[in-house]
């Protein structure tokens, strides 16, 4: 089944936040919540009704949203607020941690903690995500009902 899933994460993790993406898109999935900075920086400026705006129309048609959390996710108002807007949705929810996978300049990071609270949270590396996050995804799906 190809679902819809949004993917959340703080843009500073954007090198992790597409690696992630990339296992979950290579097999033939769908993926919401990229975009390139230019095209977000454009977003921005427009202010935070734009940035809301843009996050619900990335959220529409989606059944599970995954947060990708890295070392600044849990200082992001906007993944707090796409964690809020999920859940009034009625979408599957899950975490991913992704510290350790390496950024473009090969460093990894310190987790900043463990988002959503009182729903699933997976580790990237250590519990093999390339080939489960599928199966994550769909047992997120399940328990909302989806």
């Amino acid at each position: 089944m190809a679902r819809n899933t949004f993917f959340s994460f703080e843009y500073g993790d954007v090198s992790r936040a597409m690696v992630v993406r990339n296992s979950w898109v290579t097999r033939d999935r769908n993926a919401r919540g990229f975009v390139d900075s230019a095209e977000f920086e454009k977003i921005e400026r427009q202010g935070d009704r734009a940035i809301k705006a843009w996050i619900d129309g990335q959220l529409s048609g989606t059944s599970v949203t995954v947060v990708l959390v890295g070392a600044l996710t849990c200082r992001s108002r906007w993944v707090k607020y796409e964690i809020e807007q999920s859940i009034a949705r009625g979408n599957g929810l899950l975490g991913v941690d992704i510290s350790k996978i390496k950024d473009f300049s090969g460093a990894t990071s310190d987790r900043c903690g463990q988002l959503p609270s009182g729903y699933p949270f997976y580790l990237w590396y250590k519990e093999d995500g390339y080939n489960n996050l599928g199966t994550w995804i769909e047992d997120a799906a399940k328990a909302a009902g989806k």
